[in-house]
């Protein structure tokens, strides 16, 4: 896999455990564990797209990369619907609230990606000008 996606996962799954404790440790139970379940359904969909994204492929065309996006953002797409049909259906008591806010702070972390990347781009820069 590769390693900016899996530093991304990495960090989007502490950040969704630190959240997690935290809110647990300021509120209730309820709270810290459902925050926690946001961040779960961020993060397992998220990682099926990137060991989509990243797993070797029969056809290492760009056509290929191609459709292993589309199955792999409809994957995840679906992985999310399925997981917060779950929680609503089978977890009680539930802090929907804390649920969403576990859930959105998680998808934030993607976005730490990009400066991962920009940061391993200049390194590589860098190196290659020396």
């Amino acid at each position: 896999m590769d390693l900016t996606i899996a530093r991304v996962i990495m960090w989007q799954f502490l950040v969704g455990a630190a959240l997690a404790v935290l809110l647990w440790g300021v509120f209730d139970i309820v709270t810290g564990y459902s925050a926690a379940l946001g961040g779960l359904v961020c993060v397992i969909p998220n990682a099926f797209l990137g060991l989509r994204l990243m797993l070797p492929r029969r056809d290492p065309s760009a056509e290929g990369l191609l459709r292993a996006a589309w199955i792999g953002e409809i994957g995840k797409l679906a992985l999310t619907v399925l997981f917060f049909s779950l929680v609503f259906t089978l977890v009680r008591p539930l802090s929907a609230a804390a649920l969403f806010a576990g859930f959105i702070t998680v998808q934030l972390v993607t976005f730490s990606g990009l400066l991962m990347r920009s940061e391993e781009e200049q390194e590589t820069d860098n190196s290659n000008g020396s």
